[in-house]
Order: structure tokens, then sequence, then C-alpha cells
């Protein structure tokens, strides 16, 4: 098996991998030899166009599988078709996440809830399903997308720095929880990213931002999939409960 294939044999579940970020990832995971589960939960075209992506950088087989990661019964549905497809999961990658923003007291119920229940408990119930499937596997890779902002916190964000700072708690504990059993649990905190969601934001807002990174720069969704991709490989076997700042020095 030469180098550039270290995954090979084995398969990966990405959420959130209809574009930006977990296209990303998915693309190096296949690029390494993985096979590939991708999750989406509405844009279906987005996913089959991964799909065809990973097929072309390498993926040795892929599914494409539409879940809600909020709730428990489609993620348990969606481990279990993968494992029909693949017979293991080895490596999980929880990617999928979304924003509400705006200040505290203007902050409806509604965008509260949505932004932990999808950032959050999908991160906790993808993790429980992987973790049941790894265990019996005595191998497994977990690694969580977090954001700098769930170290720093941010103003207008306090849904979205609860939700990013609870998978930081989640990911060291359940380290601690599967150390033992040939499993790792590590999180990505990228900082500012070039994505669609931050496109959207005012260019003040993007001016203040890269201000604060001494590398001068937004990241790229490449750069954050190359640190997802390492710690979900053999070469991070060592390396456990650990954040690793994707942030540009930010």
């Amino acid at each position: 098996m030469s180098e550039e294939k270290i995954l090979d044999g084995q398969t990966a579940l990405v959420t959130g991998a209809g574009g930006g970020i977990g296209r990303s990832i998915v693309l190096k995971l296949a690029e390494l030899g993985a096979g590939i589960v991708i999750n989406y939960s509405g844009n279906e075209v987005g996913a089959r166009e991964t799909e065809e992506l990973a097929k072309k950088a390498g993926a040795a087989k892929t599914l494409v599988v539409k879940a809600d990661v909020s709730k428990s019964d489609p993620v348990k549905e969606m481990f279990e078709k993968a494992m029909e497809a693949f017979g293991r999961i080895d490596i999980l990658v929880n990617n999928s996440g979304v924003t509400a923003d705006g200040l505290l007291l203007r902050m409806s119920d509604e965008d509260y809830r949505k932004v932990i229940s999808v950032n959050l408990d999908g991160t906790f119930y993808c993790m429980r399903e992987a973790a049941k499937i790894m265990v019996r596997q005595k191998y497994g890779r977990i690694v969580n997308l977090s954001s700098i902002v769930g170290i720093t916190g941010n103003p207008g964000q306090v849904n979205y720095a609860a939700s990013k700072a609870g998978i930081i708690g989640m990911t060291k504990s359940l380290a601690r929880e599967l150390g033992r059993k040939g499993i790792t649990v590590n999180a990505v905190a990228p900082g500012f990213i070039e994505t669609k969601m931050t496109e959207s934001l005012p260019e003040a807002a993007k001016e203040s931002f890269l201000t604060k990174i001494p590398a001068g720069r937004a990241g790229k969704p490449s750069e954050v999939a190359a640190a997802a991709a390492f710690l979900a490989s053999p070469a991070a076997s060592y390396i456990n409960g650990q954040i690793l700042e994707v942030t540009g020095g930010m």
C-alpha cells in the first residue's frame, strides 16, 4: 500500500458534505483511499456533486445518505445503511453545522434551538452510533468540527459559540471514555475560512477578522480538510482529546 493511500480499506462517514468544508474533507479522505459515506440534509444536488468529485479523487466506494442529524432516528438509520453498504465505519467526521446569528436580547427560541440541535445534538447522536461500531471493531477515528468561536466567543453568536464549545467538551470527555479501545476522538477548530457562510458577512466584518489574523488572509476549506484527514489517519494514533486550531494564528 502506497503512502498516498494510507486509508485504503477504511470507510469514512462525513456529515454535512454537500459543499464547503465538508466536501473538501470528503475529497481529501477519498484521495487517501477511503470509501466515503456522504451525508446531507437538504442539498442533494451538492451531495451528488461531492460524490462525483470523490470518485474522481479516488474513493474506493461511495454512498450518499440523506439524514437530519439533529434527530436521533434518522442518524441511526444512516449508520445502518452505511454498515449494510460497507460493513464497517473507521472514521466519523462531524461537520454538519448551521448559524442563526443575532444579539442575545433579540435571539428567538427557534434560532437558539436550531443551532444547538444541529451542531451539538447532531454531533452527539453521530458519535453515539459510531462508538457502538468502533468499540466492536476495536478501532476508530472521530473528528469533530468545532470553531475558534467556541474557544474565544463572538458577539452575536451566543448560540453558535455554545454549540461549538459544547463540542469541545464532548470531544475531550469521549476521548477519555474510548481511548483504551483503540479509538481516538479529536476536534478541529477552524477560524475565518472562505465558505458560503463567511461570504455572506458584511465587508466591514470580514476586514475586522482579517486584521486579527497573523497570516493576513482567510483560510481555505482544503486547509481544514488537511487537518481533519491527519487526525483521521493512522499517523495520529497517539493524539487523543485534542483541539487543533486552524486559524492562521488568530
